[in-house]
């Protein structure tokens, strides 16, 4: 049996494959921001005492946790209209996928938080820190230093997740894919490209977290994410 590729095809849809990359790192990037942020607020109510705040944080991350992220998808884009709350493919998209990530960060960012001893905290107060020095310089940064290759790894697999939102059409990769492999009817050849793109855009972002993280923290947490992060892809 013989097959004979043809790339050539391919490429005459190399519009529809831009924007489906420029969709999906808009979609990574917007996703990882506002994850990110909200995994600090609630991993930072969720090492607090217990109470009604923790209670909810806790449930919602178990959730999250453990439900299908297409679940969570059909949710808010067929859900929400239920609720007089219409939203596009897009918005939709990036809600789930923050609601998503943000679940998964507050997880990674509270066992940093608990790693802080809290001798350490005893001495900000020593130094007459306020609590928010306290809580910037002694708990969170340091916090997010210990967690951050885990963290990383797991905005690349959010990435690599918005294929999944192809399943409400969004029109990221995934979705320029499947419209290109039903005009071409190659898709052995489109797959081999999205493949060979979603590697790209994993390792690109690899070494911009990594970059982040030099940035931020120094150069051995920067070396422990490059190491950290081709463990997941594999």
């Amino acid at each position: 049996m013989s097959y004979t590729f043809q790339f050539g095809v391919i490429a005459q849809y190399q519009n529809e494959i831009l924007a489906g990359i420029w969709m999906t790192i808009k979609l990574s990037v917007a996703s990882i921001i506002l994850g990110c942020a909200a995994g600090i607020v609630l991993a930072s109510v969720r090492s607090m005492k217990p109470g009604i705040g923790r209670i909810l944080v806790d449930a919602y991350v178990e959730i999250i946790r453990n439900t299908p992220f297409l679940v969570q998808l059909f949710i808010v884009y067929f859900g929400l209209p239920g609720l007089g709350l219409r939203v596009s493919a897009v918005t939709a998209a990036l809600i789930g996928m923050t609601i998503n990530l943000a679940a998964y960060s507050t997880e990674i960012i509270r066992a940093g938080i608990e790693s802080i001893h809290k001798s350490q905290i005893e001495a900000g107060e020593a130094l007459g820190f306020t609590r928010l020095q306290i809580y910037r310089h002694v708990i969170i940064m340091p916090a997010i230093a210990k967690v951050y290759p885990a963290l990383c790894s797991q905005f690349v697999l959010m990435m690599l997740a918005s294929s999944v939102c192809s399943a409400i059409s969004t029109k990221e990769l995934a979705a320029s894919a499947a419209f290109i492999e039903s005009q071409s009817f190659r898709s052995f050849e489109v797959y081999i490209v999205v493949t060979l793109i979603y590697l790209a855009l994993a390792l690109a972002l690899r070494g911009v977290l990594a970059m982040i993280g030099l940035w931020l923290f120094g150069r051995r947490v920067a070396r422990r994410t490059a190491i950290a992060l081709p463990e997941v892809q594999a």
